[in-house]
């Protein structure tokens, strides 16, 4: 086994393992906001500036950013259907606004400061849309399987992902790689088993870890024709994991 495949079918699986657990154990505000970290765009966009130079990989960076700005539309539209609505008609809410959101940004070619200010505004516009829900929190169920699917499909998104990537290029593999398999998962189950306050709990942490997120983006956009890919994705997982830590008091307090 190759060390990409290694990193396609390994990495993104345990880190979502570790969102889930924390989750459990701390509450759906503090596992939405694990999963806020590049779980699996992060392995997604090592394995591009692998397999396909980091050229390509800068430049879906800057995709992703701008599904950043679709994966804080798809919190909010799921927030406001679950006041509404189950949790099915909640995820068809949220899926329609990702796509459309992808839709719209599809082969933008803005500067990678403004996307990256752009995915920082609509994550704090979001983040203050979503106030923390009232209501008791019930223990959140383990249902058997639960955590294996969570990461079969971890390993199943980021394999289509890159295996896609020549075909789809680098704007729209870009854009496409924060879509929210881990958020809708998370959210999902947490709505059928918690009811929708937890649900929103959830998403806005998700939404509140994305800064790391952004912060990971822009150090891979700007500094992998710079830097070579080792020195850019520590860099850029240190800057990520630096925010990432500052956005948890804020998390914690609205959980």
């Amino acid at each position: 086994m190759t060390t990409t495949t290694l990193l396609k079918v390994a990495l993104a699986p345990a880190l979502i393992l570790l969102a889930t657990l924390a989750g459990r154990r701390w509450g759906p505000g503090i596992g939405g906001w694990l999963a806020g970290l590049p779980l699996t765009s992060g392995p997604t966009s090592l394995v591009l500036a692998l397999e396909h130079g980091p050229e390509f990989a800068a430049r879906a960076a800057l995709g992703t950013l701008f599904g950043l700005v679709s994966l804080a539309l798809f919190s909010l539209a799921y927030g406001m259907a679950a006041a509404r609505t189950g949790w099915l008609g909640s995820l068809l809410a949220a899926l329609g606004a990702f796509v459309a959101s992808t839709a719209v940004f599809r082969g933008a070619a803005w500067p990678l400061p403004a996307a990256f200010a752009l995915a920082c505004g609509s994550l704090a516009a979001v983040g203050a849309a979503m106030p923390a829900p009232a209501g008791a929190r019930p223990p959140p169920r383990l249902l058997p399987g639960d955590l294996a699917l969570r990461m079969t499909l971890a390993a199943a998104i980021v394999l289509a992902l890159t295996s896609a990537a020549e075909s789809l290029g680098p704007a729209l593999a870009g854009s496409l790689s924060p879509i929210p398999v881990f958020g809708a998962l998370l959210a999902t189950f947490a709505h059928r088993d918690q009811g929708p306050p937890a649900a929103v709990r959830l998403l806005r942490g998700m939404v509140l870890g994305s800064f790391g997120f952004a912060t990971f983006l822009l150090v891979v956009g700007a500094g992998l024709s710079r830097l070579g890919v080792v020195l850019t994705y520590t860099l850029a997982a240190a800057g990520a994991l630096g925010v990432h830590g500052l956005t948890l008091a804020v998390v914690r307090r609205l959980a």
